[in-house]
């Protein structure tokens, strides 16, 4: 007779996995024996795609999330009034961008903030690379990261994407960008097996439409979830998430310190100001406003900035918590 395992004993064997999807309280376990719907228990939910987690196994495929293990790092967005979890235990952000339509390289500004404030490796991949008469501009736009040392891929994923398959081996990484930037052409490209879905392009809002409406983790290796789920193995091989399209991607979660720390140009200059106090709107003696001036840093870069850093300070106006 197959022995019952109470929820309440302690002796009770808990499964090692990761969550391959998240949507509200519901998400998908990978475990060496397979994939599983799980729950949190009690109220609370703040898990991620990608967290490690340990279950205690139900019947019908079922089980309750128990543990959280240690994570490596968090990304996440916050406005005034509320926080979402993207993913957890990442190696790379793969922030991806297109020819067409037209993208928002402050967006690419914040993704790469928030990479950096969780040692996360930005890599941006600029897709529909084919599209060879829109692709000077989107070059230039990409510029001012490229002179940072971040790494740019050009791809298209209607062709393929040989490039960005190896580029990604091994690696945990993310899918983010605006809609339209096709996210989830590139997953069915390098993951045929996905079948993410992909919509066209609205060309009268020059931007795209959602296609993805929550996160997913697919491996890039096979076996590679179950590999990562058992103890000890979670770096054994490679993954890739793609997530939802996004228009915005607030910061209110840092502060204006940790902000200028994300951008890695600041850095030597930090620290520099005449006075300690510095705000670096207009101060005499600023180090950052020198560097701008300098072309140390460049003058889009530093809009970004401080646009951000407005945006920041709202958001703790309105929610003194943060």
């Amino acid at each position: 007779m197959r022995k019952r395992i109470h929820p309440g004993n302690p002796a009770a064997a808990r499964t090692p996995g990761i969550i391959v999807a998240a949507f509200g309280r519901h998400y998908e376990v990978d475990t060496a024996a397979g994939r599983l719907q799980c729950y949190p228990r009690g109220k609370k939910s703040n898990y991620a795609c990608g967290d490690a987690v340990e279950i205690l196994r139900g019947g019908d495929g079922q089980g309750v999330i128990e543990t959280l293990r240690p994570r490596r790092n968090l990304l996440w967005r916050s406005d005034a009034f509320r926080e979402k979890l993207i993913a957890a235990n990442l190696s790379h952000i793969v922030i991806v961008v297109a020819t067409e339509p037209g993208f928002s390289d402050l967006l690419v500004s914040r993704c790469i903030a928030a990479a950096e404030s969780q040692d996360i490796t930005p890599l941006i991949v600029l897709n529909k690379a084919d599209l060879v008469d829109r692709l000077p501009a989107a070059r230039a736009q990409l510029e001012p990261f490229r002179r940072l040392g971040y790494e740019v891929l050009e791809v298209s994923a209607l062709q393929g994407a040989e490039h960005l398959r190896q580029r990604l081996k091994g690696l945990h990484a993310i899918f983010v960008g605006q809609s339209g930037m096709g996210k989830s052409t590139l997953t069915n490209a390098l993951i045929p097996e996905a079948n993410a879905a992909t919509r066209e392009i609205s060309d009268a809002l020059d931007s795209g439409k959602h296609t993805t409406t929550f996160a997913r983790l697919y491996p890039l290796e096979p076996n590679a979830s179950e590999d990562a789920a058992e103890p000890g193995n979670e770096a054994a091989a490679g993954w890739l998430i793609d997530s939802p399209g996004l228009q915005v991607f607030g910061l209110a979660h840092l502060s204006a310190e940790d902000l200028a720390e994300a951008f890695v140009e600041f850095r030597p200059h930090l620290g520099r100001c005449r006075f300690r106090d510095c705000r670096h709107d207009s101060e005499p003696g600023c180090a950052l406003l020198a560097a701008v001036a300098a072309g140390s840093i460049h003058p889009r870069r530093w809009e970004h900035f401080r646009s951000i850093r407005a945006e920041i300070a709202e958001a703790r106006r309105l929610n003194p918590g943060w």
